[in-house]
Parts: C-alpha cells; structure tokens; sequence
C-alpha cells in the first residue's frame, strides 16, 4: 500500500504522457551544435544546391540535412537508424530538424545520391581556409599516416589471383584437348574440305609458364612439407578471348545444320557427337568468361578481392576473429593531419602505403596551391624511391625514415664487410668502381630497370671480373647518409602524437572498426563525413579553450 501511495505522488494512475510544458527544457550554452551552426553560416552550399532539381515535390531542405549528418558524426552516429530516432527524442536533433521527423529513405538518398564526394570535399575546404584565417593552421605541412579498417562485407567471400591462376591452367589445358578433338573429328569425318574449315590453333597468353613452374615447385613443396610459393603471376587473358570458342560452335552448328542433326535434350549417350563436343566448347568458353571478368575486376594492383564489396581487397589486420592469420576485407584508410585537425582523407584498396603518399600530396597542392606545402612527416611505410623523388622534385622537405634505419645503426650492420655498402669507392678516368675487402675493384656490369605501377627503377649493377679464392662477395651499390636534425625528430614526435591519436580514438573509442556502406567511393563519404564532424568537434574544443595548439615535448625535470 505504501508503494502505491509512493507512485500516485508523483504521476496520476495510468498516466501514459508527461506534460512537458511543465519543464523548462533548453541546451547548454557550450554545447557543440552551437559552434556547427556558427561553421556552417559561413559555408557556400552552391555545389550542394546544385545537386537538386526545381522540379517535383519539395523535400527536406539539403542544408538542414547535411546539419544533421554532420551533428551525429560530431556525436559518434553513423547508422541512419540511430539518426532518425536522435531526430525524433534528442533535443540536440529536434533544434536542427525544428521538430520535423525524418525518415530513413531521405537520409539514404541523401547520403547516396545528393552528397557527392567532391562536394563534401569542398565544404571540407572552405572549413579549413577558415581555420587558417584564425591561426590554427598554416596548410605548410602534413602529417600523414594510414590504418586499414573493415569493409562492410563478407569474411569468406575472398577470390584470389592465385587460385584463378591454378584454375586457369586446368581449363586451358582442356581447351587444348578439346581443339585436338575438334579437329579430329572435321578430318574423320570430312567436314573440313567440305565446309572449308580450318583447324583450331591453341591460343597462347603470356605468363602461364611462369604460373605452370609454380605449380610444379608448390606440388614439391608440399611433400616435403615446406610452405607453398606465391602464384601472383599477372596473366594478359585478353590474348585468349571468349570469341574463338564461339567461332568453334558456330561451325559445329553449321555442320548440324548441312547434315541434318538435330540436338536433344537427352543425357548422357543418346546425344550425337557433335552436340557433346559443342556443349563441352560451350562450358569452357563459360569458364572463361567468368575468370576474364575476374581478372578485370581485380585489376594488375590487386591480388585479391570480395565477392560481395568489389573493391575491397583482403588484408591482415591487426585484430584476428580467428586467431591463425586470417584475412579480412578492408580498405586502407589515409589522413594527413595538421593541429589535430584533419586535412585530408583518403582511402585507397592498396595493401601496402606506397602508392598512397603521392594522392595524398596532389590533393593538397591541388586544393591550396603548388607552392603551399613544405613539410611532410611520415613513417617509414611511405619511404619508396618514387615518393622520395617525388617529393624532392617538388621542393618539399620530407622527414621519413628507411625502412632499414634503425638496422643500419647496429653495429652487426656496419661490420658485415660482405655487403655492398661498406666497401670503398673510387674514381678513375671518370669510371666509379668500388674495392671489396680482398682488395678486388668492383666494375659497373649494366644498368637494369623495374617498372612497377606506372614508376620505372633505374638500378645500376656492378660486379667483380674474377671472385674466385674469395670469401666476399659483392652484389650491388648504395650509399646511405643517416641525416638527423632536431626538427625531423620534433616532427616525428608530432607525427605520432597527432596521426596515431586519431586512429586510437577513431577505433578503440568510438568503435569505427567497420564501414556501413560498399564500394570505394561510398565508404570514402562515410568517412569524410566523420572526419568532418571531428574536425569541427577539434574547433570547438579550441573555442573553449579545452585543447592547445601543439608545439612539442616540453622539458621535464627528472625527480
């Protein structure tokens, strides 16, 4: 009884609604969808507006809807789901929206359709210039670094390059058969001269050789029990086209049609024999089809890919579902960051961070200009000769580490005398050449190149006439200056400060360990999307005084 008594002095019995006019409800002052709208008054939405016809029903207005995207990732919400309930009972939501309840199907087409990348770009842009007004950044140097993070599909759904390789030679082999016995039974039977018709000739494509000997080596291996080699060989199938089993089956069909046989739909040995060597033509030329769009689908960078999400490329993660190595299909995910606030987003299929610098770098000088950028700092999975050449071509000061470079400060390193790098180097009559240990003159043999996506790698080759009685052996030439200056290591603290704060952050924190959306160009929005909405949280954190501009380490005395 005093339970009830306790109840009915607060709410009247069987009460479904409070009145809520009854509460003064308001935001905090400080609240960050203040600083949002403060950002966005300033903002040109012309290329957003451009997006829209005049035609049709009205809809929800574009502004308040990127309003709304922008203030959930501020908030950590990329689920359209969990939007559209924060519009209906969060307060935050309902100032944005002035109490109109969206639905789902307008925040997808929204997301989808209207808000393109180049657009959020854009506005990215014009967000910057303004930080750059107000002193929090300069755009002079960019500090970059990459993560992979999981694609939005599914774990077993992997095609591999090598795999179709090992596939391919099977099916190339029974086309091969089936050609000898295409041509055996026009001659038997006299339907070459009679048709003029001439003999089927194998197709040849480059690179199955390569792909056979590794095969032979793998079958080896695996009796002896030692890991299987890599089948990664990139195999022109454009060589071996689809249409010249085609031809085969229509002077089959020809043939049908002159001698008067008909095709069944019997199984097995009622069928003649021409309709069984036409249907066996037909699986391969199938076959073939499907590994040719394989091939194009995978491209010459990749060697993997998702059935599910095309563009995603199966990568080794750092955290294992399976705990034996297992890939997963992710996208490499890039930033490049300056005061805590990020430039720059980029997300590439590329399992490796080489080739990503460069895109990276012309979207920069692109958006602020050729001569804005000076400085550039990353680790040591961005140090290729392409990038570093890049880089000094353009004037920019780089401070990245080779790969090696904590190896060549070992003292093991710089004593191992059977090693190019630690031989003397000498001049003569214009001719460099290098002495080995033994006293023996390494002279310059011939000069190699390597071409490796779109970029070709000069590589000089030197060698000694006669090596024999001797214990070392030389095989190429490098010389490696270590340069390192108070500023390179100040910008590398930096570097892992700022880059490597984001991504804990972005994963361990807020969970962004996984996309919602397929496909690159929509994952890429995904992500702009929340790194835009960091920003201006980055903003509004500096308004308040709540986070500092970052000049370095400061000196600490020890206890």
């Amino acid at each position: 009884m005093l339970k009830q008594d306790y109840y009915n002095g607060f709410f009247e019995f069987g009460q479904q609604k409070i009145n809520f006019s009854f509460f003064e409800l308001h935001l905090p002052d400080d609240d960050p969808v203040y600083t949002l709208k403060k950002v966005m008054e300033d903002l040109d939405f012309s290329s957003l507006l451009a997006c829209y016809s005049d035609r049709g029903r009205t809809g929800y207005h574009p502004i308040m809807m990127y309003a709304v995207v922008t203030y959930a990732n501020m908030r950590g919400v990329r689920a359209v789901d969990r939007i559209v309930e924060l519009c209906e009972r969060d307060l935050a939501f309902i100032w944005l929206t002035k109490g109109q309840k969206l639905r789902r199907d307008a925040f997808y087409d929204f997301k989808g359709k209207k808000l393109t990348g180049e657009v959020l770009d854009e506005l990215n842009y014009q967000f910057l210039h303004r930080l750059k007004k107000e002193g929090l950044l300069t755009l002079n140097e960019l500090f970059i670094d990459g993560t992979k993070i999981e694609a939005n599909a599914n774990r077993y759904t992997f095609v591999w390059r090598g795999t179709l390789n090992y596939h391919l030679v099977g099916l190339l082999d029974t086309i091969d058969a089936l050609y000898s016995k295409y041509n055996t039974f026009l001659h038997e039977n006299g339907y070459a001269p009679k048709y003029d018709l001439g003999d089927a000739r194998m197709f040849v494509i480059q690179g199955m050789e390569k792909v056979r000997k590794v095969i032979r080596e793998n079958w080896n291996r695996k009796l002896t029990k030692h890991k299987k080699l890599p089948n990664h060989t990139i195999i022109e199938i454009d060589n071996c086209s689809p249409l010249e089993i085609r031809k085969r089956q229509k002077n089959l069909m020809q043939i049908a049609a002159g001698e008067g046989i008909l095709f069944t739909d019997c199984k097995g040995k009622k069928k003649p024999e021409i309709q069984k060597l036409y249907e066996e033509l037909e699986e391969c030329g199938n076959r073939l089809i499907g590994y040719k769009d394989c091939f194009e689908i995978m491209g010459k960078e990749r060697n993997s890919y998702s059935k599910t999400d095309l563009e995603a490329t199966f990568m080794r993660m750092k955290e294992d579902h399976m705990l034996n190595g297992q890939l997963k299909p992710a996208y490499n995910v890039q930033i490049a960051v300056e005061n805590y606030f990020i430039i720059h987003g980029y997300v590439s299929n590329d399992r490796t961070d080489y080739n990503t610098l460069i895109p990276v770098l012309e979207k920069h000088r692109k958006t602020f200009g050729e001569n804005c950028l000076k400085e550039v700092t990353a680790d040591s999975g961005y140090c290729s000769e392409k990038n570093l050449l890049y880089l000094k071509e353009n004037r920019i000061t780089s401070y990245i580490k080779l790969q090696d470079h904590e190896k060549r400060k070992t003292r093991a390193y710089k004593e191992d005398i059977g090693k190019y790098y630690n031989m003397r180097y000498e001049v003569f009559e214009d001719e460099p050449y290098y002495i080995c240990h033994d006293g023996r003159a390494l002279r310059h043999i011939r000069t190699e190149t390597k071409e490796q996506n779109g970029y070709t790698q000069t590589l000089e080759v030197y060698g000694c006439a006669d090596c024999s009685g001797c214990e070392h052996k030389a095989r190429c030439l490098y010389k490696y200056n270590a340069q390192t200056n108070p500023e390179g290591i100040l910008n590398r603290q930096i570097r892992s400060i700022q880059t490597e704060g984001h991504f804990g952050d972005i994963k361990e924190n807020e969970k962004f360990r996984r996309f919602h959306y397929r496909s690159a160009e929509k994952v890429y929005k995904e992500f702009m999307l929340y790194a835009i909405g960091r920003n201006i949280n980055k903003y509004h954190r500096f308004l308040y005084e709540e986070l500092q501009k970052y000049e370095g380490k400061k000196e600490e005395k020890t206890a």
